[in-house]
């Protein structure tokens, strides 16, 4: 409902860079540059510096970056003023997941909340958890659901639900017989894990230095970029791993693979992160307490095991 153009530049204004923008508003880059440069003829003055294949805000494109925040943030107070009143829940979202919650959690969430409010488009994203917190971060997704801790105190981060970790192995391994697996004696096998920036690597590597096991004397054979790649490795006796209980129901029933209990347990939040954004859609409000209310209802699917 916004001019477009004004809607293009605060789009290039958050994100410096003409490429992004039209990545995101799935537009080409001429028609970006195009609808700043109509800006531009509007105000009669440049709003951009473009140096060194780099860009910046001038001081005109400083105000109208200002007013622009202001005029999204009042379009989408009356947008949801109007839908408060008329109960419709429309619009669209873009949501970004790391890779395990992505394949396990989120599609029963998301195909149960569309059932309730078909009006609503859901775009996923999936990437590893420092992927979907940068994204948030540069407001490229409107909710982030991560699996390691976040360290930027600017954006909003509230627990789901926890998750816990198990090793895993195959049915014929040494171990596939114990009830749990002291931490020390993981470093004794050939093991593989997540690539750089995943959460569950993150949580693993923390969990080893809390228990004072070196990570220069994990015997890492493999990295690997899914919960499905490092199942499959395992399956075939390459490694153990710790993943998550979620992620292996159907490995477990069908006896392809065993888990077991770390000592001491091993288990971490899955999260929401957002912006702190006072005005929100309509949409993403019923999102969030959508998903809490499912998270609340279960829980004990990821629950640890005593």
């Amino acid at each position: 409902m916004a001019d477009r153009r004004l809607q293009v530049f605060h789009t290039v204004a958050r994100l410096l860079s003409f490429t992004k923008a039209a990545e995101t508003l799935h537009m080409t880059q001429p028609a970006v540059t195009f609808q700043v440069r109509q800006l531009e003829e509007y105000f009669d003055t440049r709003l951009f510096d473009r140096t060194h294949n780099r860009i910046s805000l001038t001081d005109a494109g400083q105000v109208v970056y200002q007013y622009a925040d202001r005029i999204f943030d009042l379009y989408s107070q009356m947008e949801n003023a109007v839908k408060e009143m008329t109960g419709a829940i429309s619009g669209a979202l873009v949501i970004g997941a790391s890779t395990t919650i992505a394949e396990y959690m989120l599609p029963a969430l998301l195909g149960d909340f569309k059932g309730r409010y078909p009006e609503v488009t859901i775009h996923l994203r999936v990437s590893n958890s420092d992927g979907i917190v940068h994204m948030v971060e540069n407001n490229d997704i409107d909710l982030g659901v991560v699996e390691s801790p976040v360290a930027n105190k600017n954006l909003v981060v509230e627990t789901c639900r926890i998750d816990e970790l198990v090793v895993i192995v195959p049915p014929k391994h040494p171990l596939a017989t114990r009830e749990r697996v002291p931490a020390g004696e993981i470093a004794e096998y050939p093991f593989i894990c997540r690539e750089e920036g995943s959460g569950t690597r993150e949580v693993v590597t923390e969990y080893f230095k809390e228990n004072e096991i070196s990570m220069n004397n994990v015997q890492v054979c493999m990295e690997l970029g899914s919960p499905e790649a490092i199942k499959g490795a395992v399956e075939a006796s390459m490694g153990i791993s710790i993943v998550s209980r979620a992620t292996i129901a159907k490995e477990l029933e069908l006896g392809r693979l065993v888990a077991l209990p770390v000592d001491p347990p091993l288990a971490r939040p899955f999260s929401f992160v957002h912006q702190k954004q006072k005005f929100r859609q309509r949409a993403m409000d019923e999102l969030l307490e959508f998903a809490r209310a499912y998270c609340d209802k279960n829980v004990g699917d990821m629950t640890p095991a005593n």
